[in-house]
């Protein structure tokens, strides 16, 4: 009944001798992470990183359940482990919070007890990143929220944690009836949903477990992204359950959720706490490695390979992030960073917006309740009417966001998505200090809404000119003033 105990083919382990796990601690040890599974055993090779919490009033541990939760533990230590290299260094340690067992009399589709355990751990304690490889096998539906995901959204809605959940392993189910769909709580909106691909290297596409969405308008665009999950002419490798030193084949979305979630806490070992959470969601996002696969099938893309991904950029390319916080009814200002002068040839201007949202299940439809609504203005001089304040705006989040599954979406449905990312090609000639102007919108329970609180947000631009290969120097001198440049807290060797 539980998703994450239906394997598409057994795992086996893999015996090998002198299997040596990292000797050094976590690069950064003061990174919070807590996974919720089916426990670790005492005394397990991998608790040198991870300290296992049993909540009060817990039944016995369940092996099934247990070996799951090292699996899933170990693809957050470790990510997918080639047996013919070295295992990597951890970048955080890990709380592991045992919440599986064999209660009797809980029902598989609400598994409430289960819930009831994790939403005590969110109350309570603060941590920055959280992985959900568990939840009833349930398909989402688009006129009920599950209390699942309306309890998760709540506890993420400060945009303080950043959390992964795997979409569920019933993709290859029958499409009619929506068997197929991504499963609860992954239709959350201030979580990242991961699905699964076959492989790590250059050539890949969705698992065919992989669940898939559309998501709940809003929140439409989900999986996120996937991450290589392992399948059976590739599986995934992770640390075995067994004292003894072994690994083991396997799997799952179960899996590429908390790679992603490694990958996230990388990120926030390189540059400390110069990045909020919200950013590191954002930059995962952003540079994710678009497919020609459905959006329904894979999201924004697959994820990123690496950190360094994440964090160098080339000569002719320029990423700014934007993190702060904006007043309802407010505007708030980004430029985007552009050479002086008219800029040769074609450039590429990509951009994702992610922010936070509180939430009403009982309105499906206008589940989210807070709306940042950019406008993007190309050049600063060109006005249809002398009169206006503002440059002409142009199309741009919208231009290809509407390609994605218009049919499900409605008029002004991309105004409420707490998740905005788009690429848009422009010849260089057309822009000069362009803009997007953020507008905070609110509503509860589909009506217009005044909060108190300031609403937290993190863009990022990445500007491509591929006729001007000293780009970023030519960025960074023009914005010396009001750029700073991202330095890393701790050096992370780049892997070739």
């Amino acid at each position: 009944s539980l998703r994450m105990l239906r394997p598409t083919f057994r795992s086996s382990r893999v015996a090998m001798e002198n299997i040596a796990l990292p000797a050094a601690g976590p690069v950064d040890p003061n990174i919070r992470v807590a996974i919720f599974d089916g426990g670790v055993p005492k005394n397990h090779p991998i608790g040198k990183w991870v300290k296992s919490i049993e909540p009060p009033g817990i039944g016995k541990t369940i092996g099934d359940f247990q070996k799951h939760g090292v699996g899933v533990t170990s693809a957050f230590l470790f990510g997918h482990i080639d047996p013919a290299k070295p295992v990597a260094r951890p970048y955080a340690p890990v709380d592991h919070y045992r919440v599986l067992d064999t209660a009797p009399g809980q029902n598989p589709h609400e598994l409430y007890e289960v819930l009831a355990r994790i939403d005590q751990v969110l109350v309570e304690k603060q941590y920055q990143f959280v992985n959900f490889s568990i939840g009833p096998r349930l398909p989402i539906e688009d006129d009920d929220v599950h209390a699942w995901t309306a309890v998760l959204d709540d506890r993420l809605s400060r945009g303080t944690t950043l959390a992964t959940i795997a979409v569920g392993n019933d993709g290859d189910g029958p499409a009619k009836g929506g068997f197929n769909r991504i499963q609860v709580p992954a239709d959350c909106v201030n979580a990242l949903a991961v699905g699964s691909c076959d492989s790590p290297e250059e050539h890949w596409q969705r698992c065919i477990y992989s669940s898939v969405g559309p998501g709940r308008s809003p929140g439409v665009v989900k999986p996120d992204f996937v991450e290589f999950g392992g399948c059976l002419q590739r599986p995934f490798i992770v640390v075995s359950e067994t004292p003894a030193a072994a690994f083991e084949a396997t799997e799952g979305t179960s899996f590429s959720a908390p790679s992603v979630l490694r990958l996230g806490a990388g990120v926030r070992a390189h540059f400390g706490d110069s990045l909020s959470m919200l950013a590191i969601r954002a930059l995962l996002i952003h540079t994710a490695e678009t497919s020609d696969s459905p959006c329904e099938d894979v999201g924004r893309g697959r994820v990123a390979r690496s950190v360094q991904e994440i964090v160098l950029c080339d000569d002719d390319t320029v990423r700014v992030v934007y993190q702060g916080s904006i007043a309802p009814t407010r505007y708030i200002r980004a430029p985007i960073p552009v050479p002086s002068g008219v800029i040769p040839g074609k450039v590429t201007i990509t951009a994702t917006l992610c922010y936070p949202t509180g939430v009403d299940p009982h309105h499906p439809g206008n589940y989210t309740r807070a709306g940042l609504e950019p406008t993007f203005r190309p050049h600063d001089q060109k006005r249809k009417d002398p009169s206006q304040v503002h440059a002409d705006s142009k199309s741009f989040f919208g231009k290809t966001q509407s390609s994605l599954m218009e049919d499900e979406l409605r008029r002004d449905a991309w105004k409420w998505e707490n998740c905005l990312h788009t690429s848009v090609t422009f010849m260089g000639k057309t822009l000069r200090n362009p803009v997007l102007d953020i507008h905070y919108n609110a509503r509860l329970g589909g009506r217009n809404f005044a909060p108190k609180e300031e609403l937290p947000y993190a863009l990022v631009i990445s500007v491509h000119a591929k006729h001007l290969d000293d780009l970023y120097d030519k960025i960074v001198r023009k914005y010396a003033r009001q750029l700073e440049a991202l330095r890393p807290v701790v050096e992370i060797p780049v892997t070739t």
